[in-house]
């Protein structure tokens, strides 16, 4: 991101939302909100001053909570630019115009707390989708886990944040009820993942790895400790996967086939309940701290953001590519392109592969001085087209819009609408033409005269 951030070519909107996607493929208009930092990128130098100093502190949504985090932050880590900004919502000078500290100690002046939204609109021959993924709210599904009442059942986010060394902890692994160090740690897999009853019913893919992995880390960390994997299947698709899964066996870690059924408090330690599927028999496992690999789902707003741009999605909320082997990375809106969990989940590798494929896609796109167009796309016969509208909600690339159009009728210059199709959006779907009532749209090449012409030669 660093080298990103100062590529001459390349210009980085943080903080900033999508409002709106207009034109195609090649001419796309797009309206972004800057959203107010309350800080002066051109004078802040990321000195952190203003981060020590801020009396406030909150709960880190970057560390998920297992942190504090001062009203003036860096929403993450690796932030680029590294250079903060304000919560307004919890900023004390915002809420109720006292503290200010942060101005004070600022020594370039870079504190603005009159800073507004800002509207801009950039003209884009493509898009990239990379909207990433969210957690699986277990807490909802699987009151058995101990949903808000044991501090010590987290996600392998969690985990992922406590064990490493920028974080809250320092690297440390301790239980978030007292912070001492656990002993026996209980992963259980597929929390969400492969469950037709209360979960999603693909596979997440990434989370064998990741648990092997963490499993790795209490015993390599944890002196004495103990690792206990609850799965369903152990999945290693990838270059040198199963080989660390072995490892991680070879180094204690015990995976035990089977779900677990129930999670209670006795004493200090949480029983964990299941059963051993190899074996045949139950199993009761006193476990320290519990960590629960959930499914990765489509990121929030997801139905939202592929309204805006024009392009569909799946059962699940994942965006859908146009075909699934020979056109992986792009979608059925001509311009529009996938990279990485946006379109279902992926690892790492699989992300950096996919982006990759997209933006030689892009590149493929630009080096055209014209462009192919598919020819099957809709036509409307302004003389039927009674400008009803009806066409214009149901089209799912938003290529039709009302025009206005200028006609003589007994000797006058009467106006009057009439549907549009952008022939650089549309993609012969179809949907049109049956939601016209006047029969007003045809789809070139499968007009009602040409298909019952087939049909009376199939007849003859």
């Amino acid at each position: 991101m660093v080298a990103a951030a100062q590529h001459p070519n390349i210009e980085v909107l943080t903080y900033s939302e999508v409002e709106e996607v207009g034109g195609y493929i090649g001419n796309f208009e797009v309206k972004i909100r800057k959203k107010a930092k309350y800080v002066d990128y051109t004078k802040c130098t990321g000195c952190g001053l203003c981060e020590t100093k801020c009396p406030t502190k909150v709960a880190s949504e970057y560390d998920l909570g297992l942190g504090k985090r001062p009203c003036i932050y860096k929403p993450f880590a690796q932030a680029v630019p590294n250079k903060p900004v304000i919560d307004p919502v919890h900023c004390r000078k915002l809420v109720s115009g006292k503290c200010g500290v942060c101005a004070k100690v600022c020594p370039t002046g870079a504190i603005n707390y009159e800073d507004q939204d800002e509207i801009i609109t950039e003209a884009f021959g493509a898009i990239v989708m990379a909207t990433g993924f969210d957690l699986f709210e277990w807490e909802q599904a699987y009151g058995e886990y101990g949903y808000g009442k044991y501090p010590d059942v987290i996600s392998g986010l969690h985990f992922e944040r406590m064990s490493n060394a920028a974080g809250p902890t320092g690297g440390k692994i301790v239980r978030p009820s007292d912070g001492k160090e656990p002993k026996t740690v209980v992963f259980i897999k597929c929390v969400g993942s492969r469950d037709t009853q209360k979960g999603k019913e693909y596979c997440s893919r990434a989370c064998c790895m990741y648990t092997a992995k963490h499993a790795h880390q209490v015993l390599d960390k944890i002196p004495d400790s103990q690792a206990y994997v609850f799965y369903m299947d152990v999945r290693t698709p990838g270059k040198a996967y199963d080989e660390f899964y072995n490892r991680t066996l070879e180094d204690g870690a015990v995976y035990l086939r089977g779900r677990v059924s129930k999670i209670y408090p006795e004493g200090d330690k949480l029983i964990c309940k299941g059963e051993d599927t190899l074996i045949g028999k139950p199993v009761t496992v006193a476990a320290d701290l519990v960590v629960l690999a959930t499914a990765m789902v489509p990121a929030a707003g997801y139905d939202k953001i592929a309204g805006t741009v024009g392009f569909s999605i799946d059962k699940d909320g994942w965006f859908q590519e146009a075909h699934p082997k020979l056109r992986p990375v792009e979608t059925h809106t001509g311009g529009v392109f996938l990279a990485g969990a946006c379109q279902g989940p992926k690892d790492i590798p699989d992300t950096v592969a996919q982006a990759s494929a997209a933006a030689v896609k892009v590149c493929g796109l630009f080096s055209k001085s014209e462009m192919e167009t598919d020819p099957m796309i809709s036509h409307v016969n302004e003389e039927k087209c009674s400008g009803c509208g009806m066409c214009v909600p149901c089209c799912p690339y938003k290529a039709i819009e009302l025009k206005t159009i200028k006609e003589r009728d007994h000797g006058k210059t009467v106006e009057r609408k009439v549907a549009s199709v952008n022939t650089g959006l549309c993609q012969g779907c179809g949907a049109c033409t049956a939601a016209c009532r006047p029969g007003a749209i045809d789809l070139q090449g499968f007009t009602n005269a040409q298909i019952l012409e087939e049909v009376d030669a199939l007849c003859l």
